[in-house]
């Protein structure tokens, strides 16, 4: 039997590339625009499912006024009462949960402390352990939360509600965890993980997060041995989204949500968030108005769903094997125990080896066609550097494409698309398939979570090749790779390119044998990236829904006071003219453009220091204005542990600041066990600015605004140690 692919007309020919490019804009479209998530549902739906509308109504209630509500402030005990209040309304049985708390990573260099309130909402009763269901209450000083995490806290209120409505009884019980503190520092999670009689009902916990204010809501994170919890999630979840690489990538990130002490002890969960448009996370602009509803929605149905699939669950079996996985466009979710992952790709490089070797394609193997595929993704790569590079130079901004990223993109999708047409010119199916494989293998070796985006399509080649089939694999692999390049800009902005180009550029690889190499398209194809790229140049790098993160800080440090403007960016030059700021950031404080600030005004914060052997007890005096207290202990001190409030906490390596975020801090107690006597610095901060600081607010002007903490004064003074 000939299995030899006709020969195209050479009219068809020349259209190949135009087509293949049109499948590819498609795929991208669909990524984007076509992926499946349910539609947001009205305030009249039925009693027993999600509405996020009626989510939207409970979120409007818990926030009022839409102020920021950091932990121990004002507006955070009202948000608590508002919490409580329809908590009672719903007919659930509450309890708060007041404490100090303390919590530390290693990898942070820090150690927090603080005064919250977790409300725990007994759900529905049940038999075994229960389903805590977990989203934070408080905001950043510099936003009001809406989305982060207002929303979880509507989507939970939402789920309760239609739990309330379900007449099936039976299972496990509902626990509803309302936490405290976590944009301090998970001081809410780590106080109810510490208590052993909460931490004792835990089965499966369920935590619902933001880091943007619109997306599918992503499963990125769960327990270690997940492969019954993704089953679990498959199977009760209508539109999936999640990947097993989503959890690799999650390791590398200086991330952590209210689920990192639950894993620390050892708990079983599942991490949810949405991503996109991360321009008003942590912002002023996190407000209702810009949350999406089919964000909401898809949150909403991705608790209550798991939340039913859980009450029936053998809490015992939900600890297996690692899965492997990723979601096809949030309609299927295809899903392997990890163990296979490695055995399969060697298998599947096998079966595409053996079938080029009967074929004769490649063999003998030509250098030149060998290095196609690895040179596709390594000029992409370089591409990606240097467009950004004339885009930030014109623009003069860091991340010029911030708000208006749409030039650079077509900047880069034209170089990447340019490479791949003259990549293609010895391009064969069975190199590039081979490369692709091969990688699998290298995935499932080093980075299991990585191999499903090789071994999934691979193994489609490795049916579909011995017949002369290259284009089913090649759109398999498209499918997977365009999608991944759609959605992971979001997380991280064109700022970092090869998140863009590298995994377009991997799909790619499939596609060249199916490419025709046109030198003239080619050189088109660079010339429309490089005129795209000067052309962002000259866009806007911010605008009034993306605006410049720039924080104003009022420092007054012994006899001296400045100011410092913390950005990752350059200065606005109205707010350049506004004060003598430094011509580059300086480390001082913090880190950021510095300009004298006149006469000092304020009281310094004190403390009393007494010493017992190695125990150094320090009590601070700082004001009644003060909402936070930070104290900084050099590396040559050594300190081993830091106690505060009865916890006692190890202490990172080198030096660590402690934090101490709450109001309450102003007076707290700290015993820190030293090696060594030194001096301290210890800082007063309070949210906002001196009234002299109204003109510095005034010309940081419309395209900038606070975020994270946002504004402060930081009032620094240094505590001696005595000797033994």
């Amino acid at each position: 039997m000939d299995l030899t692919v006709p020969q195209e007309p050479t009219s068809l020919r020349a259209m190949r590339n135009w087509f293949w490019a049109l499948v590819v804009l498609a795929i991208w479209a669909l990524a984007i625009w076509g992926r499946g998530g349910p539609a947001p549902l009205p305030a009249d739906a039925p009693a027993q499912v999600f509405s996020a509308a009626r989510a939207e109504i409970a979120l409007a209630q818990l926030l009022g006024p839409e102020r920021p509500h950091p932990a121990g402030s004002a507006e955070n005990e009202a948000v608590h009462a508002r919490l409580l209040a329809a908590l009672a309304a719903l007919g659930v049985k509450s309890t708060t949960l007041n404490t100090m708390s303390c919590y530390g990573e290693q990898r942070w260099g820090a150690i927090i402390c603080g005064q919250i309130g977790d409300v725990i909402a007994e759900v529905r009763p049940g038999q075994g352990k229960a389903i805590v269901l977990m989203a934070h209450l408080d905001s950043v000083p510099a936003g009001p939360g809406a989305a982060d995490d207002g929303a979880g806290v509507a989507a939970l209120l939402e789920s309760i509600r239609a739990l309330k409505a379900d007449p099936r009884v039976g299972g496990h019980p509902v626990l509803a965890l309302f936490t405290d503190g976590e944009e301090d520092g998970l001081l809410g999670a780590a106080a109810f993980v510490r208590d052993a009689r909460w931490r004792e009902q835990v089965g499966v916990a369920v935590n619902v997060e933001a880091r943007g204010n619109r997306g599918p809501s992503l499963l990125f994170q769960t327990s270690p041995g997940n492969g019954a919890l993704v089953d679990l999630y498959a199977r009760n979840v209508k539109y999936p989204a999640t990947s097993s690489l989503y959890g690799e990538i999650y390791k590398f990130l200086p991330n952590d949500t209210d689920m990192t002490p639950f894993l620390k002890a050892g708990l079983t969960g599942y991490n949810f968030a949405f991503v996109g448009n991360v321009a008003q996370y942590h912002t002023p602009l996190d407000r209702i108005e810009g949350l999406d509803p089919a964000s909401l929605q898809s949150q909403g149905d991705a608790v209550l769903g798991l939340t039913r699939g859980l009450k029936s669950a053998d809490f015992a079996h939900l600890k297996s094997g690692d899965a492997i996985d990723l979601d096809i466009m949030g309609w299927w979710l295809p899903r392997l125990d990890a163990g296979w992952a490695l055995p399969l790709s060697l298998l599947i490089f096998a079966v595409i080896a053996l079938a080029a070797w009967v074929r004769r394609e490649g063999v003998p193997l030509s250098v030149g066609a060998a290095l196609m595929p690895p040179l596709l993704l390594l000029s992409a790569g370089v591409a990606g550097f240097i467009l950004q590079a004339i885009v930030a130079w014109i623009s003069g901004h860091a991340d010029p494409a911030y708000a208006h990223p749409l030039l650079l993109r077509l900047a880069l999708a034209f170089a990447v698309w340019g490479i791949a047409l003259t990549s293609s010119r010895r391009a064969t199916a069975y190199i590039c398939w081979l490369w692709l494989a091969g990688l699998g293998v290298a995935a499932a070796w080093l980075l299991p979570g990585l191999s499903p985006y090789f071994l999934f399509p691979a193994a489609v080649a490795a049916v579909t090749l011995p017949f002369g089939l290259r284009a089913l694999p090649a759109l398999a692999a498209l499918m997977v790779w365009i999608g991944l390049t759609a959605n992971a800009e979001p997380l991280m902005g064109l700022a970092i390119t090869p998140i863009f180009t590298l995994p377009a550029a991997m799909g790619l690889i499939a596609l060249l044998p199916l490419l025709k190499a046109r030198r003239g398209q080619a050189v088109l194809c660079g010339a429309l990236a490089l005129m795209a790229a000067i052309a962002a140049g000259f866009v806007p790098a911010y605008d009034a829904a993306h605006p410049q993160r720039l924080n104003l800080l009022y420092v007054e440090d012994g006899r001296q006071a400045y100011w410092l403007a913390s950005t990752g960016d350059r200065l606005p030059p109205a707010l350049r003219a506004a004060a003598h700021f430094s011509a580059s950031p300086e480390n001082r404080i913090e880190r950021g453009f510095a300009a004298p600030a006149g006469t000092p005004q304020f009281t310094a914060p004190s403390a009393q220091v007494a010493r017992n052997g190695a125990d150094i007890t320090l009590t601070f005096n700082g004001s009644s204005a003060a909402d936070s207290m930070a104290l900084v202990v050099p590396q040559k001190a050594g300190l081993q542990s830091i106690t505060l409030g009865g916890i006692t906490t190890p202490a990172p390596a080198g030096q660590v600041v402690l934090f101490c975020s709450t109001p309450a801090c102003a007076r707290a107690e700290v015993t820190l066990h030293l090696a060594e006597p030194t001096s301290l610095l210890l800082m007063e901060r309070r949210f906002g600015l001196p009234v002299k600081g109204a003109a510095l607010a005034k010309a940081r002007g419309e395209l900038a605004m606070p975020s994270q903490s946002g504004d402060m004064i930081i009032l620094a003074s240094r505590i001696a140690v005595p000797d033994k």
